[in-house]
């Protein structure tokens, strides 16, 4: 993989993920963006063993878009730290199936979704365990802002704006909605998967990018404002 680097200090580093890559490697061993950064930080800096790299956030597999890493323990405390405060703005772009009814909106309800990290489950106890599931799947708030920039009808062009960061959330409320993430056969019908099947090919991406985030960097003394263009294939659908 070619990393793209948007922005890159003492502290924190900022990248492109590709649709289709892991943000972190799991157990199917595909390659991830997580290990591609390590290496590029290790040939750059001529580092020798381990290189340290903080994961603060991720995108789902399907999604492309900016990523942060902390480079060190403080760049990946402070960026956490922001993450868990909603400080951290960040905004997506998509193109869903049908076209929303009002042109923009604030969709704000309670969700029951697992949303926990499952790394290092495979040594805890069944206590444990169950402590960790109880905790993940109690009901929470999830909240998103929406603006409709275009539609054909068939396909709408939506500005997202999450305001916390929930498991999934764009792709189960833009579905719940009615408008489901173009591409995304999870949360969509098997009725409205066979309208688009003609126009999306790629069964590895959705049509949901992270196109800008907005942060502080370690200091908390510069914000740090990042934006993307949307992906080239979109132009052809919308």
């Amino acid at each position: 993989m070619n990393i793209k680097v948007l922005y890159e200090d003492n502290h924190i580093i900022a990248v492109v993920k590709p649709a289709g890559v892991l943000t972190q490697g799991d157990r199917s061993g595909d390659l991830s963006l997580m290990d591609d950064v390590k290496k590029y930080l290790k040939e750059k800096y001529k580092k020798p063993g381990n290189v340290f790299l903080g994961l603060v956030h991720r995108l789902d597999k399907p999604v492309s878009g900016i990523v942060l890493f902390g480079k060190t323990s403080k760049g990946a405390s402070r960026l956490s730290e922001q993450f868990r405060e909603y400080t951290i703005q960040k905004t997506y772009h998509g193109i869903v199936v049908g076209k929303p009814k009002e042109s923009r909106g604030v969709i704000k309800e309670k969700v029951n979704k697992i949303s926990f990290f499952a790394e290092g489950f495979t040594e805890k106890s069944d206590e444990e365990l169950l402590a960790e599931i109880k905790k993940a799947t109690k009901t929470r708030t999830a909240e998103l802002e929406y603006e409709t920039l275009k539609s054909n009808n068939k396909y709408s062009l939506v500005r997202i704006m999450p305001k916390t960061g929930r498991f999934h959330q764009i792709r189960i409320q833009m579905s719940q909605m009615g408008c489901p993430i173009l591409g995304d056969k999870k949360y969509a019908s098997d009725y409205i998967v066979r309208q688009f099947a003609g126009d999306w090919k790629d069964p590895k991406s959705i049509a949901l990018c992270a196109t800008a985030i907005s942060f502080k960097n370690a200091t908390g003394e510069k914000q740090i404002n990042l934006e993307i263009p949307l992906p080239e294939e979109w132009k052809t659908i919308i």
